[in-house]
């Protein structure tokens, strides 16, 4: 069966469509239908960067996105307010400790467990921010108090907005203010500086060049001092050379001497032996001897007396000896 022109374009409109809404519940899980778990964020901060689509994350985990925002402005104080409303995907995470899917008690439980969320940077290049959820159980529950049909998660200062406030709080004006005081005091003593220290580096240069001329001279007189040390030395060296020859000399010498002592003394060791053979008691020369000394002592004695006759009459030897 022919089938006519529009016919067949709206059979093929129909086939895609079929085939595009099966893969859709194919790919997609069918997640498409799924009951969403929504929740509001409301940020007193910029959220310039964030974008309807942007996603919502979970320590990093994708577990929605964010559907729309909203501005509210309390008079009369002027404080804007925004509320981000997230769809939070319950096949993504389970608040319970059993594998159930997420349902709306289940968040607000984790809300007063500590759920917080707070803007963070997807890129520095771009600036496009994303919501990040975690949990923080030391941080300030701050509600908004407005009314609402969906939970409220409590907001967190951004990390770059906690440098911003950091950097409000440091009062720059005052410190530049404070800088500028110490740098004029510093050019003032720089300034003061400048004009002592003239002075004092011509008494420094004066100093070294004194230092320089008493170092030259204390080499020059080292250098000479070494030299007369030098000669010194080889004189006391020759000395001790000569004075060991020297005592070499005498000392064969003495040797010498001894040698001739030694036999000096042998010799009188001898000659005393000798003198007592003569002298002894039983030696056959000392009748001799004896004899001979009487015939001395009577020769003396006879001397004697020849002496003192001269004496009394010198003549006597012309006309003899006269009687007595």
């Amino acid at each position: 069966m022919k089938l006519d022109k529009p016919t067949a374009i709206g059979v093929f409109v129909l086939t895609g469509l079929s085939l595009g809404a099966a893969g859709i519940l194919l790919f997609g899980g069918g997640h498409w239908f799924a009951p969403q778990t929504r929740a509001v964020v409301y940020f007193q901060d910029s959220v310039a960067g964030l974008t309807i689509g942007a996603p919502v994350t979970l320590r990093g985990v994708k577990i929605g996105a964010v559907r729309s925002m909203k501005v509210y402005v309390t008079l009369p104080d002027a404080r804007p307010i925004i509320p981000v409303y997230l769809e939070i995907d319950p096949g993504q995470v389970s608040w319970t400790t059993g594998a159930g899917k997420a349902g709306k008690g289940d968040l607000v439980r984790a809300i007063e467990a500590g759920l917080r969320a707070q803007l963070a940077t997807q890129s520095l290049v771009t600036g496009q921010l994303s919501v990040n959820l975690d949990f923080h159980a030391d941080a300030p529950a701050g509600l908004s108090g407005l009314p609402g049909d969906v939970p409220e998660i409590p907001s967190m200062s951004s990390d770059f907005q906690k440098i911003k406030d950091d950097i409000a709080e440091l009062k720059l004006p005052e410190l530049a203010e404070k800088a500028r005081a110490a740098l004029d005091g510093i050019q003032r003593i720089v300034g003061e500086l400048s004009g002592r220290i003239g002075p004092m580096a011509g008494s420094m240069q004066e100093t070294t060049d004194t230092a320089r001329a008493t170092l030259e001279a204390t080499a020059a007189a080292v250098r000479v001092l070494q030299a007369d040390s030098s000669r010194a030395l080889a004189s006391i060296d020759r000395l001790a050379i000569a004075t060991q020859g020297q005592v070499a000399t005498v000392g064969k010498s003495a040797e010498r001497a001894l040698t001739a002592m030694d036999r000096a003394t042998a010799k009188a060791e001898i000659l005393i032996g000798a003198l007592n053979d003569m002298t002894g008691p039983r030696a056959p020369m000392r009748g001799d001897l004896e004899a001979t000394m009487r015939d001395l002592a009577a020769a003396a004695s006879s001397l004697r007396d020849l002496s003192r006759d001269l004496r009394r009459d010198p003549a006597a030897t012309l006309t003899g000896r006269s009687g007595r």
